[in-house]
């Protein structure tokens, strides 16, 4: 089986979409599949459309070079969308429309939460094969070991890390952490490290501040906290907590998007109003918290396996349907406009 995942990987700290592609792909890669990032074969069996907007950065094909290959070089091929986007993230007005349109051509929709899902259906996603897969990071990286958990005597220590530096991503939230580090009732009992990008204009006064950090590097400085906190609103799935809550930290996270799909059980949620009790409330009862932390199930290799079985499903089902492999001249037409046009 060759499957093109429609991903532009970068080096380095990136977003939650970039680690996805590259755990699928390395999954993918142990298992003896053949894995492409682009269109240029005439034997892709799946593509998996993870951005079909020219203008993001990490897009490698849009929908409409999707639905070309599918036409002029290969009948057969199964399109499989994977929604992670919306516009309730940042404030945006354009993105759902979009992706509801360039959902049309998909054989199988996968969104990353049911929060997610039940959003797009709502606004008027029409595709009858909907599928919710819920991410996970490489447990090879972020991991317990070495993980400290808190003792109780000593100042809890609070970490969150983000990628993209928009406000809705909890910046209200770690804004007020921020401030109750100075206040004397709260200065000898919390630390607060951000790890990652910033708004403009924007820092702290009272935290920790880091750039941002991917792999190994992340892994060993958030094990350096004890309580890993989520403020983003409207977060469709997120991978930052589950980074955090596979390295050990409990979860304080804010009841929003996606997030509770992740958190619920290993943690406790908040708003920015009971943010000072149940700060209070794991300080009281940390342990049982973090006891919960040893079966968080949400690792790659579970996420991929399920992709790896919707693929063999979505290619049966294509089997079951009589195909007419398009003509020589239509795949020579096709890779000379690729090409030259």
């Amino acid at each position: 089986m060759k499957i093109s995942i429609g991903t532009k990987i970068q080096d380095g700290p990136w977003g939650g979409g970039n680690l996805f592609a590259v755990n699928l792909r390395n999954h993918l890669n142990s298992k003896g599949y053949d894995v492409v990032f682009d269109l240029e074969d005439d034997d892709i069996d799946i593509i998996l459309m993870t951005e079909p907007r020219k203008t993001s950065e990490s897009s490698a094909y849009t929908h409409k070079e999707c639905l070309e290959y599918k036409k002029f070089v290969k009948k057969d091929t199964a399109i499989i969308h994977r929604i992670n986007e919306c516009d309730e993230r940042k404030g945006t007005n354009f993105v759902n429309k979009y992706i509801i349109y360039t959902n049309q051509i998909a054989d199988q929709t996968v969104f990353v939460s049911n929060w997610l899902k039940d959003l797009y259906i709502e606004q008027g996603l029409k595709n009858s094969n909907l599928n919710v897969i819920l991410g996970g990071a490489d447990d090879s990286i972020f991991n317990s070991s070495n993980f400290n958990p808190y003792n109780g005597k000593e100042k809890i220590r609070i970490v969150t890390h983000h990628w993209g530096a928009n406000w809705n991503k909890g910046f209200e939230v770690y804004q007020k952490l921020d401030e109750m580090i100075f206040q004397p009732q709260w200065k000898e009992v919390i630390e607060f490290t951000y790890i990652g990008n910033l708004p403009n204009k924007f820092s702290f006064k009272n935290s920790t501040y880091i750039e941002p950090l991917s792999g190994d590097d992340l892994a060993k400085e958030l094990k350096k906290n004890n309580l890993y906190i989520t403020a983003s609103l409207n977060e469709p799935s997120g991978n930052h907590h589950i980074e955090g809550a596979l390295c050990g930290l409990p979860v304080l996270y804010i009841n929003s998007g996606g997030t509770p799909e992740y958190c619920k059980g290993y943690g406790l949620n908040f708003d920015i109003d009971s943010l000072e009790q149940k700060i209070h409330e794991f300080k009281k009862h940390y342990k049982s918290y973090n006891k919960k932390m040893k079966s968080y199930p949400h690792k790659s290799k579970k996420m991929c396996e399920e992709y790896e079985k919707l693929f063999h499903i979505t290619l049966e089902q294509k089997r079951k349907i009589k195909k007419i492999n398009g003509s020589n001249i239509e795949k020579k037409f096709y890779f000379f406009k690729k090409k030259w046009l």
